[in-house]
């Protein structure tokens, strides 16, 4: 019988020898299963911290298992347990690799785990919890994670992404949604503030980069194709902007705005030749009116070098001729200013040849843009009668053909005040016709447009300017004559 006691002594000395790293493992997962989540963190916190235990892959697997079912509870009873549960079980089933060689009998579970929908899942109801109390920093953190848990997936993306521009990180925002983008996410508010993050950076073949991936993504999308041409225009780049406005009415020949945008597009390209071609002339101008006034001068300067001459003359003859010495002395100090005069302007035009301005070039240059700005117009106009042919009630078709035709009127008007009475006698009233023309033309557009819409101001100012511009001419007898 003794022997048998003793060997029972000893049978339950080894049961407690392996408590630690098996019974209380067990206890862990018991309490996890069962829901009692607080047991379960007790049990295993106190697992790790044994030696033996803690260099068991085994021990970090349950312990990583347990603080990811925390982190997932959604009765919000458990989570309060530790609010960086899901970042606790992450390093748990890391660890899990190291203390023993790829994990060890653990190793597959433990590779599992660390890109699981469960550990993903964890990291989002963090960051959502840290989004919803403005805390976005750490929003970011815990979502970005989850994004690295799951990296095709495109949730964790997007919702990182929003909580970086809150927490002001613009170029992890950019970082994630370009992620968003490259796993092929359809929503055109990413692509728009993807775009709208690289323009405030001044990086303007990024943006259209990431508008051109959600075109890709979205084909279809007409906001993100007019977002395209807004930024080019923006850029200054207009004929890739008009290019793109075309694309746009080429696969939608139905959408007036489209077509409303892209006359726009000419005739704001035809009024900024105005100004290129305004600019052009008066140098051309002042060219001219600097050679002529040269050529005066110096023609002023030759009749005083002949006076000196006479008088040097008549002095020569008569030594006592005072009055011919007061005279010459008088043109001498005459002949000094003259020279200075014709330095000074043979230094302005010199200054001007330094510029460049050849008078033969100006012209041609003035005769191409002026060739230009026709076929611009005529575009413009284009669009603007395809875009009333669709929709005749269109209030931004009728205004804008108004002011097409008020503006060609108002630029023909600047050339008639520039005239000389010369000039003005042989064309001017002529010219006048045609400027009462496009006024008269430019009356009904408005009026239909305010047929739409009453109250614009711009309008309404328009209207009011074009008729008392009618009346004038209709006081003076002029004949209107209209554009074909």
């Amino acid at each position: 019988m003794k022997k048998i006691v003793v060997a029972s002594a000893l049978s339950l000395t080894m049961l407690v020898a392996v408590k630690p790293a098996a019974v209380a493992q067990t206890n862990a997962l018991l309490q996890l299963q069962a829901g009692t989540l607080d047991k379960a963190k007790t049990a295993i916190d106190k697992d790790v911290n044994d030696a033996k235990s803690a260099a068991k892959a085994k021990t970090w697997l349950v312990r990583g298992q347990v603080y990811q079912a925390i982190a997932n509870d959604q009765t919000g009873v458990y989570a309060k347990l530790d609010s960086n549960a899901a970042m606790t079980a992450y390093e748990s089933f890391k660890k899990g690799l190291e203390v023993e060689p790829n994990g060890g009998k653990s190793g597959k579970e433990l590779n599992e785990a660390l890109v699981s929908q469960e550990l993903y899942g964890a990291f989002m109801r963090e960051g959502a919890t840290r989004y919803q109390s403005k805390n976005y920093a750490d929003a970011l953190k815990r979502m970005s994670m989850a994004g690295m848990i799951q990296p095709k997936d495109t949730m964790a993306a997007l919702y990182s992404g929003i909580a970086a521009q809150q927490a002001g990180q613009n170029n992890a925002a950019k970082d994630q949604f370009e992620r968003y983008a490259s796993n092929g996410g359809k929503d055109p508010s990413v692509y728009y503030s993807l775009a709208t993050l690289y323009r405030n950076d001044k990086e303007i073949d990024k943006a259209i980069s990431a508008i051109d991936k959600g075109l890709v993504a979205i084909p279809n999308n007409k906001d993100l194709g007019a977002e395209r041409v807004n930024i080019l225009l923006a850029s200054n780049r207009m004929d890739e902007a008009v290019a793109g406005m075309k694309q746009l009415v080429e696969k939608d020949p139905k959408n007036v705005q489209n077509m409303v945008n892209l006359a726009i597009l000419y005739d704001n390209a035809a009024q900024k030749m105005s100004g290129d071609i305004g600019k052009l002339m008066d140098s051309q101008k002042k060219g001219g009116t600097l050679t002529k006034k040269l050529t005066t001068e110096k023609d002023a300067l030759d009749a005083i070098n002949s006076e000196i001459v006479r008088l040097t003359g008549v002095i020569k003859k008569n030594p006592k001729a005072a009055d011919a010495k007061r005279q010459l002395a008088d043109v001498q100090k005459r002949q000094v200013e003259a020279k200075a005069k014709v330095a000074e302007v043979e230094a302005q035009v010199k200054d001007e040849q330094a510029k460049g301005i050849d008078p033969v070039a100006t012209e041609k240059q003035i005769a191409d843009l002026k060739a230009k700005q026709t076929e611009q117009r005529t575009f413009a106009k284009e669009y603007y009668t395809k875009a009333l042919a669709v929709d005749p009630n269109n209030y931004d078709a009728n205004f804008n053909m108004g002011v097409f035709y008020y503006n060609e009127g108002a630029e023909m008007n600047k050339l008639v005040g520039a005239m000389d009475m010369t000039e003005y006698s042989k064309k001017g009233k002529e010219i006048e016709g045609v400027i009462c023309g496009r006024f008269k033309q430019a009356l009904p557009y408005f009026q239909k447009a305010k047929a739409v819409k009453a109250d614009d101001e711009d309008l309404l100012n328009s209207i009011q300017q074009a008729e008392n511009i009618l009346k004038q001419y209709e006081g003076r007898s002029v004949v209107c004559v209209e554009a074909k």
